[in-house]
């Protein structure tokens, strides 16, 4: 029996898909629970169309990401920190300042959990910082930390 789950079902598949299962196991377990309805010719063309939807979304999405990467990659931003004499910040520099700094320097708005830090950033320097723009999609971009005005080893 052919039947279209409404929710994700473990060893069975997610929600939204056709599936064909055992005629009990559809009739007594999933159609009564509403973990699924029956596979008619209007309900499947209606899954084929949400999915040929989703499929356009993700495709048109990627490729958004892929031309951000391309834009991105190797670009520099700067941060400006408090920074000691030695060169070590008084704080740290951490992906939000990034974020910040991607936007007021390049226009690009990044969400900051997209940006992979091995840990925040604690000296003066040009560090690598890796952006996660979509699955198999990344970009990598040089972070320079200056100290602010009137500080740190140069002042």
């Amino acid at each position: 029996m052919k039947v279209v789950l409404t929710q994700d079902v473990k060893g069975v598949g997610r929600a939204g898909e056709l599936v064909e299962v055992a005629d009990g196991f559809g009739r007594n377990y999933l159609v009564p629970r509403g973990l699924a309805v029956m596979a008619t010719g209007g309900t499947v063309k209606a899954v084929e169309h949400q999915q040929a939807v989703i499929r356009r979304k993700l495709e048109k999405e990627r490729a958004e990401a892929e031309s951000l990467a391309a834009k991105l990659q190797g670009a520099r931003v700067v941060v400006k920190a408090r920074a000691g004499d030695a060169g070590r910040l008084f704080g740290s520099v951490t992906a939000a300042d990034v974020a910040e700094a991607l936007e007021r320097d390049l226009g690009v708005k990044v969400d900051r959990r997209r940006i992979e830090l091995e840990g925040p950033i604690k000296s003066l320097g040009e560090h690598a910082v890796s952006l996660r723009l979509a699955p198999g999609i990344s970009a990598e971009v040089r972070v320079v930390v200056e100290a602010a005005d009137g500080e740190g080893p140069s002042a």
